[in-house]
């Protein structure tokens, strides 16, 4: 008799756990009626620092894990031998400001050489216009028979040579022009020169400036791909760090629940690491493409099997104020609101604290 009472009491409390859960399950699926669900794990957008220029590496101040600053320096490459170079650069600059200075001294001293060939013109032109009155009167009185041939010959021969001075005066003026656009022209070299040095100069600092590697922003060292004394080439990778502020999970819903996922949706992500305590999260990204699947499916069930890629993004306020703590990898599970207008269930709801 006691035998039967226990399978008895054992069968009541199998159909009092079976009906209990029955209900249990009932209202779940009635509490997250209208949301839809995805595994994944928390990822950020990750950035390569590398070298821009080909060298050793002089030394790396950061480890793996070591949380860093926008501007701190991370590592440094050698730069001996662009130093080298900037100093023969600086030298090249004093040589071309020199002779930019001597050739704007050449421009000085040939203008003040035409202008002395100017006033020398000036003087031959004036003393030409006297000796051809003198000899027009000589014309004159020789016609007249009132000079002698030899007066007549002297003033002819003195009018003439006038006229071979002032001829003499306006190439040496021309002359001075010629040499004046020459000046210039090495002037301008000179300056060219000058503004070259100068550009090799900002050239080289930059890559002496570029040697220095910073981060590019607030993040995570996650990896040391190089060590010191290591030589890369140009673009080779040093660091590998996470860039905190964007931290995301990805997770795949089939094509009836993400075709009502649109980008700005409200989402929750639940963390293994954090259980009970629902992170907000906001849709960024809808794949438009199926991922596990062809792209062409003929039967429904074949479409009830296409699962696109769902994009949450934790906000950044929320990840500024816990940036310490956020951590890349740890898996959990994404929940997004299908309905709009459904509340969010009572373990899904958001404590702002």
């Amino acid at each position: 008799m006691k035998k039967y009472r226990s399978i008895l009491i054992v069968v009541l409390l199998a159909i009092l756990f079976g009906t209990a859960y029955a209900i249990y399950q009932s209202y779940r699926k009635n509490q997250f009626a209208g949301f839809a669900s995805g595994n994944g794990r928390l990822e950020a957008t990750e950035i390569n620092i590398a070298a821009k220029i080909a060298g050793r590496i002089e030394a790396i101040y950061v480890k793996e894990g070591d949380y860093v600053k926008k501007n701190q320096l991370l590592a440094r490459m050698q730069t001996n031998v662009l130093e080298a170079q900037l100093a023969k650069a600086e030298a090249d600059l004093q040589i071309a400001q020199a002779n930019e200075a001597s050739a704007e001294t050449m421009i000085d001293a040939r203008k003040r050489e035409k202008d002395a060939a100017q006033a020398t013109l000036d003087q031959r032109i004036s003393s030409l216009d006297g000796l051809r009155k003198r000899f027009a009167r000589a014309q004159t009185l020789e016609k007249a028979q009132a000079a002698s041939v030899q007066e007549f010959e002297d003033s002819e021969t003195q009018f003439q040579m006038a006229q071979a001075a002032k001829k003499e005066a306006e190439v040496k003026v021309r002359q001075c022009s010629v040499m004046i656009s020459a000046a210039e022209a090495n002037a301008q070299a000179a300056q060219a020169n000058v503004l070259a040095a100068q550009a090799s100069i900002a050239q080289i600092k930059a890559d002496i400036s570029d040697c220095y590697l910073t981060a590019p922003l607030d993040g995570r060292i996650q990896y040391r791909i190089a060590e010191p004394g290591e030589v890369l080439s140009a673009g080779g990778k040093v660091l590998n760090m996470i860039d905190l502020t964007d931290v995301y999970m990805n997770f795949f819903l089939p094509s009836a629940q993400a075709g009502k996922v649109a980008n700005g949706a409200e989402a929750r992500i639940l963390l293994d690491a954090l259980p009970g305590i629902p992170l907000p999260a906001t849709i960024t990204f809808v794949a438009s493409e199926a991922q596990f699947t062809p792209k062409t499916v003929e039967t429904r069930s074949e479409r009830e099997k296409l699962m696109f890629r769902i994009k949450a993004k934790l906000p950044e306020d929320l990840l500024q104020k816990y940036i310490q703590w956020v951590k890349t990898g740890v898996p959990g599970v994404a929940w997004v609101r299908l309905n709009p207008d459904a509340p969010w269930p009572e373990e899904l709801q958001y404590r702002r604290k």
